[in-house]
């Protein structure tokens, strides 16, 4: 079974970056599912249940989020009525949505589990690794394929997330940062990792907003609006080779797919 996931969208460039990509992995048989990181499709903040939508037309099978999740208000009773899209599984209890999802395919349930770091993240989150091992302990022998995507700021949190999980399951693959790592790997225990799947928007940009507003921000400290950039517009993320029978990853390849070049 192959399945593409894709790095953090950011707005309308990410949107259609990834659509053409997945519609064309899937056209060529080189995906049959396609998992994405959606917190950023509404103009970096969060997404709505029409982005969503839009994003599921365009080839995605299911969406994870992240820290921006409660960004668009009005996605909250979507989320509850969704199970495709994916909210961080260690939000405190009450939170609308979804930390765990089996979504099906023709070739076969893939379970989708979303943490959220909290080293240098702004969150209330609870422990993620608590979470997920209490739901793998109660949970885990039910599931075959299971992809964790571990929303973090830092690295040492995903690589420590990476050796908790290794042989629990089938990947721990991060997203946030939007800087694509050079670290995939497929572990002998067949757990697939990589630090950061990397962005999939505009890449001449700061992290997908304009360099203008960044450097504002950066050189006097003041309050700029972050507008999202326009030019260099990549898919980045991974593409996984998994043994269906036994949840078991093969295969690792880093993904980057160029949509158009500055200017």
């Amino acid at each position: 079974m192959k399945i593409l996931v894709v790095g953090d969208i950011v707005g309308g460039p990410g949107r259609m970056a990834m659509a053409r990509v997945a519609t064309r992995y899937k056209a060529e048989k080189r995906a049959d599912f396609v998992l994405a990181n959606a917190e950023n499709s509404a103009a970096g903040r969060g997404i709505t249940a029409a982005l969503a939508e839009e994003l599921f037309a365009g080839g995605a099978d299911a969406l994870t989020m992240g820290d921006h999740v409660w960004d668009q208000k009005e996605a909250a009773a979507y989320f509850d009525r969704e199970p495709r899209i994916v909210r961080a599984l260690n939000l405190p209890p009450g939170c609308p949505g979804h930390g765990v999802s089996t979504v099906p395919s023709p070739a076969g349930p893939v379970t989708i589990v979303q943490l959220m770091g909290r080293t240098f993240m702004n969150t209330v989150a609870d422990c993620p690794f608590r979470a997920v091992d209490a739901w793998l302990k109660e949970h885990g022998a039910a599931h075959k394929i299971i992809i964790v995507d571990m929303h973090a700021e830092a690295t040492s949190e995903k690589v420590a997330m990476g050796k908790f999980l290794d042989g629990r399951v089938t990947a721990v693959l991060g997203t946030h940062t939007h800087i694509q790592t050079a670290d995939e790997a497929v572990t002998a225990k067949g757990t697939a990792y990589m630090t950061d799947l990397g962005m999939t928007g505009p890449c001449d940009s700061v992290i997908g907003r304009t360099t203008e507003a960044i450097l504002t921000r950066f050189l006097t400290g003041m309050p700029t609006k972050f507008e999202i950039a326009s030019g260099d517009v990549r898919l980045h993320g991974a593409l996984l080779t998994v043994d269906p029978e036994t949840g078991k990853a093969l295969k690792i390849k880093r993904v980057e797919e160029i949509l158009s070049r500055p200017g």
